[in-house]
């Protein structure tokens, strides 16, 4: 996903930092950015703010817990 798609608007779920999720999977935050890049949190929980930062929906980064910690 390139960030000119991923720039759609934010609807009415929270959105978290990588720093956020690094903490619930007890990761680090460049942990959670790889995971973006290569995939393993899926395109479609990823979304990027108009000044360029990544964010992640929250329902999405849930569900990966109830999963089990990505690999």
């Amino acid at each position: 996903m390139t960030r000119k798609q991923a720039k759609e608007p934010f609807e009415h779920e929270r959105w978290l930092t990588p720093a956020e999720v690094a903490v619930a999977f007890a990761v680090g935050p460049k942990t959670v950015t790889r995971w973006a890049k290569n995939g393993t949190i899926p395109g479609d929980v990823v979304r990027w703010t108009p000044s360029g930062h990544r964010r992640y929906e929250e329902g999405g980064i849930r569900a990966l817990l109830t999963a089990g910690r990505p690999s």
